[in-house]
C-alpha cells in the first residue's frame, strides 16, 4: 500500500501588503527587508477571519480537485474523510476546541477523527507522517486531509522591527490516500523528524499557557505575541535544513540529484541560500515563493505544493523533498513521489 498525495488546495487572504505598504506604518523600507529575508510582501486576514475559515477554504479546493479526479460528489468524498490534522500555531481558541475538530463540524466530516499539531513550523511535515501512520494501522481507512493555517498577523509584535516583517497570513491543504500502489514507489516513502527542546524558548509566546496565565485584575502590559531570537533560529535552522537533507538521502540511498524539487519552510531566503552553498546544492532546485506570502508557519508547505501542483512544475513520477523547522524547536522531512 502507498500514501499518496492525490490533491491540493490553499487559502490566501485577498488584503496583500507589500514591503512599502508595511513601511508607513513601522520604520523599515524595502531594501531592509527584501536583503534580510527575501520577502517582498505578505497577506493579512480581516478581523472576521479565524484559521478554522482559512482551513475550511483550502480544504475544499482539495475536495474539489478530488472530485474532479474520481468523478465522487463534494459530500461522498467528506463522508469519506477518515482523519482531519491540523497544524497551527493561531488555533481558533486557546487550548480547546481544537481547531481541526472546529472544521471537522464546518465540512460535515462527521466519519473524520481530528486534532490539531503544535509543532510549530514543522506541523505539516508530521502530519504527513502521523496522517500515514494512522492509515497503515487501520486498513479500512483510507483519506486524511492534512492541513496547515496561520494568522500570524494576530500573534505580530508591531513593536518588533526584526520580526514583524516575516509573518504573513494563509492556509494550504492536501488529501493523503492510501492507494493499492506499491510502497516506495508512490507517494510518501520516508520522513525524518526530529526536536530539540532545549531551544523552546527561541520562538516563543510566553502568555495565557499555564507556566504563565492571565490574572484576574492584572494588567496586561505585554500581549500575547511571538518571540524570536533571529539569530538563534538562524543558526539552528541552516543546521536542521544540511542535516535533514543529508539524512533522508542517506537513509534512502539516493543523491540530490535524483531529486526533481526541495520545498522548504518559506521562513527566509537566507536560510536556504545558506544551506544550499553548504551542501553544494543549485538554489534553483529550492522552490521558494516567500516573496510574496512571506512567513505563513504550518502552512507554507502546502501552499507551496499547491502552487507547484497546479501551475504544472511537479508531474507523477516526480520525487519531492520536504524539509521545515521552528518552534519547540522542531524539524523534519519527507520524501514524497508525486
Amino acid at each position: 500500500m502507498a500514501f499518496e498525495i492525490i490533491a491540493t488546495g490553499k487559502a490566501i487572504p485577498s488584503n496583500r501588503v507589500s514591503n512599502d505598504d508595511l513601511a508607513r506604518r513601522i520604520d523599515t523600507n524595502d531594501e531592509w527587508i527584501r536583503s534580510h529575508s527575501g520577502i517582498g510582501a505578505r497577506h493579512f486576514a480581516d478581523e472576521s477571519t479565524a484559521s478554522s475559515d482559512l482551513a475550511l477554504e483550502a480544504s475544499l479546493q482539495v475536495l474539489s480537485m478530488t472530485a474532479e479526479k474520481t468523478g465522487e460528489t463534494l459530500e461522498e468524498l467528506i463522508l469519506s474523510l477518515d482523519l482531519i490534522l491540523l497544524g497551527t500555531v493561531t488555533p481558533d481558541y486557546y487550548g480547546t476546541p481544537a481547531t481541526a475538530c472546529v472544521v471537522q463540524a464546518k465540512l460535515g466530516a462527521k466519519n473524520a477523527a481530528a486534532l490539531d499539531i503544535t509543532a510549530g513550523c514543522s506541523g505539516f511535515i508530521y502530519g504527513l507522517e502521523f496522517a500515514a501512520g494512522y492509515l497503515s494501522l487501520n486498513p479500512a481507512r483510507t483519506r486524511a486531509l492534512v492541513i496547515g493555517s496561520e494568522i500570524l498577523s494576530r500573534v505580530t509584535n508591531w513593536d518588533d522591527r526584526s520580526t514583524c516583517v516575516l509573518f504573513g497570513d494563509g492556509a494550504g491543504a492536501v488529501l493523503i490516500e492510501q492507494t493499492g500502489a506499491d510502497a516506495g514507489k508512490r507517494g510518501l516513502i520516508r520522513t525524518s523528524l526530529g526536536a530539540d527542546g532545549t531551544g523552546a524558548e527561541c520562538i516563543i509566546n510566553r502568555w495565557g499557557g499555564s507556566r504563565q496565565p492571565y490574572k484576574k485584575g492584572e494588567i496586561v502590559e505585554f500581549p500575547s505575541v511571538l518571540e524570536m531570537d533571529g539569530r538563534a533560529v538562524y543558526n539552528f535552522a541552516v543546521k536542521a535544513v544540511t542535516g535533514t537533507i543529508e539524512k533522508l538521502l542517506t537513509e534512502q540511498g539516493i543523491t540530490i540529484d535524483q531529486v526533481a524539487r526541495i520545498v522548504p519552510h518559506q521562513a527566509n531566503a537566507r536560510i536556504v541560500q545558506a544551506a544550499a552553498k553548504r551542501l553544494g546544492i543549485p538554489e534553483e532546485k529550492f522552490f521558494l515563493n516567500i516573496e510574496e506570502y512571506a512567513n505563513t508557519s504550518s502552512a507554507s508547505i502546502p501552499i507551496a505544493l499547491d502552487e507547484l501542483n497546479r501551475g504544472g512544475k511537479i508531474k507523477t513520477g516526480d520525487l519531492i523533498m520536504t524539509i521545515g523547522f521552528g518552534a519547540g524547536l522542531t524539524f523534519g522531512g519527507n520524501l514524497i513521489i508525486w
